[in-house]
């Protein structure tokens, strides 16, 4: 399977051909009182160079849905069903050395909190090199230049390379691993909350940073978030999940547009905008259903300021409105509300 994969690296597929496919996906934690289901049939394409924002409350699933995705979950995790195709491979079932084949050189994810990603103990050159080493790379003049190229690609100094984490300011670390996330010129990168510890400024500057770098290396991004406003502008298409479950998903400017699901609807108005005038912010109200113990019908109908009776006891399909996927029964005859 990473010989299929490997043997895929340069070579460029029409727009129309997905690189990865996520089909009916699902993830159970085992607990002592049995599963719960946080990832519940998910299924999207990315297309190469496409850029897709996962967005939702804490818990909904995005960053348990990106670790399924990446083969990264671990006990008492696990996939219960679905499939991962990547370059038309699929990830599921792969072994650990399979897996170590593709990751960084195919495959790069940048966790949320870099502190504890980077090793603390050890250089950032240091780590640039176990990676680059771990793919079979042996030059120290090879290792050295390329670890220097990507670090300027960040907007660092090369000079920091001799840094250990705990010297670099949070915004820096942040930077250097998704430096270390290009070290192969990967195809698929996979961002969770990499901005959820920086500031306003700095998140900015590093998603601007992060745009201009996949339109030079031409990359597809997975960008998890709980901050909808931080994709606005950058994405290309926005998953909405809820209690596990996309509820909306379809063109960022779409979606930002005409929200059609009232938990996205309600998700946009927890933010406040920058122009037009002054209103409350409104949120959602009440707290997202308890996953050990799902009510029947649509898992948001408690919440929901537009529930219907049919809402209590119907699990709604995905419904496509005008080129964008809803979970809502609003949406059932086909028309909208």
């Amino acid at each position: 399977m990473s010989s299929a994969l490997a043997d895929g690296i340069g070579q460029t597929a029409g727009t129309s051909d997905p690189i990865l496919q996520v089909s009916d996906v699902s993830v159970d934690y085992a607990t002592k009182s049995g599963s719960v289901r946080a990832v519940d049939g998910v299924s999207f394409d990315l297309g190469r160079g496409e850029f897709v924002g996962i967005v939702g409350e804490s818990g909904c699933g995005k960053s348990t849905l990106l670790f399924a995705i990446a083969q990264l979950l671990s006990p008492p995790a696990g996939l219960t069903s679905g499939n991962v195709v990547f370059k038309g491979v699929s990830m599921v079932g792969m072994t650990d050395s399979q897996l170590t084949a593709i990751r960084w050189k195919n495959l790069s994810v940048v966790m949320q909190s870099a502190m504890n990603a980077l090793n603390p103990v050890k250089s950032i050159a240091s780590q640039y090199k176990d990676a680059m080493r771990a793919h079979g790379v042996r030059s120290k003049t090879e290792i050295s230049d390329r670890s220097a190229h990507v670090l300027k690609m960040v907007g660092i100094d090369a000079e920091h390379l001799r840094s250990y984490p705990h010297q670099l300011s949070g915004g820096m670390r942040q930077r250097a691993m998704i430096a270390m996330a290009l070290l192969f010129t990967p195809d698929l990168v996979i961002m969770d909350e990499p901005t959820s510890a920086l500031d306003v400024v700095a998140q900015r500057s590093l998603m601007v940073q992060i745009k201009e770098l996949q339109a030079e290396l031409g990359f597809s991004i997975i960008f998890v978030t709980h901050d909808m406003s931080l994709v606005r502008h950058f994405s290309d298409r926005i998953m909405v999940m809820c209690a596990g479950q996309v509820a909306e998903l379809g063109g960022t400017s779409r979606v930002f547009g005409t929200p059609r699901h009232p938990y996205t609807a309600g998700l946009m108005d927890a933010f406040p905008s920058i122009k037009g005038q002054r209103v409350f912010l409104t949120g959602i109200p009440g707290q997202p259903p308890n996953l050990a113990a799902k009510p029947d019908g649509c898992l948001f109908a408690p919440r929901c300021p537009k529930v219907m009776p049919a809402c209590g006891t119907t699990s709604p399909p995905l419904y496509q409105v005008d080129g964008v996927d809803v979970r809502c029964l609003l949406y059932a005859d086909g028309s909208a509300p």
